[in-house]
């Protein structure tokens, strides 16, 4: 039976894809082309010499085009209200990219997951050996055959973007890279990350290695939300090792307010990238960008973006954890009906100052047979926005409904097979 309630609420239309979290993060197929709108150019490659250094400003003119969202000037990027599965912005978010040193992110996630186990903790130490000693690029200058506690190593991955720190852990946890990299890669299928291969611990640049701008918003969304203790270590700003004080690369972290993590990258084939993620008055966004052009580019572009997010976008709730959105009839029922409820609160990212007007409607199986304990999943509830876009809620039992006594119940049946009359 399908029960329709029309609520005119004041919401405008959102922006692009939604689904349940982290579905919308999972999704590979890029979304469809708005009808009389070409398609973005594919950016430039911009000769060597025409790039930024890494103090230089970077320039703001010619943005290109996204196929959601506002232009920019990274070659990929993907942002996400995590809350809702809206995507703000997509740029080639499912095309393949060097994760350079965001492959990071799985490393201490799998870290995250040893510690969160009980398998490991801060204390643990594992021995560096000389494959981690000699690696080269980033580093914290961990000691030849020195131990080093998993605490530090991980404040080495996150501040100090220590390939060196990467090695200790890959080897520690799984005895070589090669077999941490196969970890990684499994971890990587069971999150739902389609278009990423890792090859080593690090991301340092190895044949084959990939990933998307999506995966790595999903592999962030899993982080803090699977990690909830552990993720304060990605908010870090400095850190001193080996009487070396080192500030955190994540620039954000002191001049966008509310950003909380995550991390940046860097390769000479792929530009300057960085997963980004910041919350103000509750509401989270995630954003990853690559194929910049220098540091301060990477920065001022990451925090821009950041900023219009925050600014041109904001959440309605549509509903609150418990809000009864039908009263279904029941059968053989002490009562004769039932509230069904949402289980949690139902928000909507939309344009900021534009007033949607989305449909609501449950659907469930009814009447619904007594008895029925409060807290049963009994159907669902889709809301459809004006874009055309469904989002569904499971519907739960807002209350104990007993089952009627012997004479009530012949009572009801006599009254249905004689007069056809279902209460």
């Amino acid at each position: 039976m399908l029960w329709r309630i029309d609520r005119l609420l004041s919401l405008m239309a959102a922006l692009a894809l939604a689904g349940a979290v982290p579905a919308a993060l999972a999704q590979q197929q890029e979304p469809p082309k708005r009808q009389n709108q070409k398609p973005p150019a594919k950016p430039a490659q911009k000769p060597a010499a025409a790039r930024p250094g890494k103090n230089e400003p970077p320039k703001t003119e010619a943005l290109l085009p996204s196929q959601i969202g506002i232009g920019t000037l990274a070659q990929f990027a993907f942002m996400i209200d995590p809350q809702t599965s809206t995507v703000l912005l997509f740029k080639d978010a499912d095309k393949p990219m060097h994760p350079s040193s965001m492959a990071k992110l799985m490393t201490i996630y799998i870290a995250f997951e040893e510690l969160a186990a009980g398998r490991i903790n801060p204390d643990t130490r594992f021995r560096v050996s000389e494959r981690a000693y000699k690696m080269q690029g980033s580093r914290m200058f961990v000691e030849l055959n020195s131990e080093v506690s998993v605490e530090d190593l991980i404040k080495g991955m996150i501040v100090l973007s220590g390939n060196d720190a990467c090695v200790v852990i890959a080897e520690g946890l799984a005895g070589t890279e090669e077999s941490f990299a196969e970890r990684m890669n499994k971890k990587a299928k069971e999150l739902g990350m389609t278009g990423t291969v890792f090859k080593n611990s690090s991301g340092w640049p190895a044949d084959g290695q990939m990933t998307t701008a999506r995966d790595l918003a999903l592999l962030s969304w899993h982080t803090i939300n699977d990690f909830p203790k552990l993720y304060p270590y990605y908010a870090i700003v400095n850190w001193t090792y080996n009487n070396i004080k080192q500030d955190n690369r994540n620039r954000l972290l002191k001049i966008t307010p509310g950003t909380d993590g995550l991390k940046t990258g860097h390769t000479e084939e792929g530009g300057y990238g960085q997963a980004t993620s910041a919350v103000r008055d509750g509401r989270r966004l995630i954003l990853v960008v690559n194929g910049l052009s220098s540091m301060a580019e990477r920065a001022q572009e990451t925090s821009r973006l950041m900023e219009w997010g925050f600014r041109d976008s904001t959440n309605t709730t549509i509903l609150r954890a418990g809000d009864t959105v039908v009263e279904a009839p029941v059968w053989l029922g002490a009562q004769e009906k039932v509230p069904l409820v949402v289980a949690r609160s139902v928000q909507i990212t939309s344009p900021t100052g534009q007033p949607p007007q989305p449909r609501l409607v449950a659907r469930f199986d009814g009447p619904l047979p007594a008895p029925i304990v409060k807290g049963t999943k009994l159907g669902t509830a889709a809301l459809t926005l004006p874009d055309g876009r469904v989002m569904e809620y499971p519907l739960e039992a807002g209350a104990d409904v007993p089952r009627q006594g012997l004479v009530g119940r012949m009572t009801t049946l006599v009254r249905h097979y004689l007069f056809g009359w279902l209460s």
